[in-house]
């Protein structure tokens, strides 16, 4: 299992923390994702034989929030 840890440029209402939530723990490998409202913050663990790290940016992405590459970790 890998983590990926993403900053989002921001989060502006509990309902955006419970979007991305709900879209990043239905994806197939994802093995558990928290969002941290109030650091902007999005942590997974996720299986990479399933789902890559840049997989998971462009979902976030894709859902209108803008990651910032220069704060994204995968350990």
């Amino acid at each position: 299992m890998s983590k990926v840890i993403m900053r989002l440029n921001e989060l502006s209402c509990p309902s955006c923390m419970a979007k991305i939530e709900a879209a990043m723990t239905t994806t197939k490998g994802v093995a558990n994702a928290k969002v941290l409202f109030n650091a902007s913050k999005v942590k997974a663990e996720f299986d990479e034989n399933v789902v890559s790290a840049d997989e998971l940016i462009s979902k976030v992405e894709k859902l209108g929030y803008p990651v910032l590459s220069s704060k994204v970790t995968v350990v």
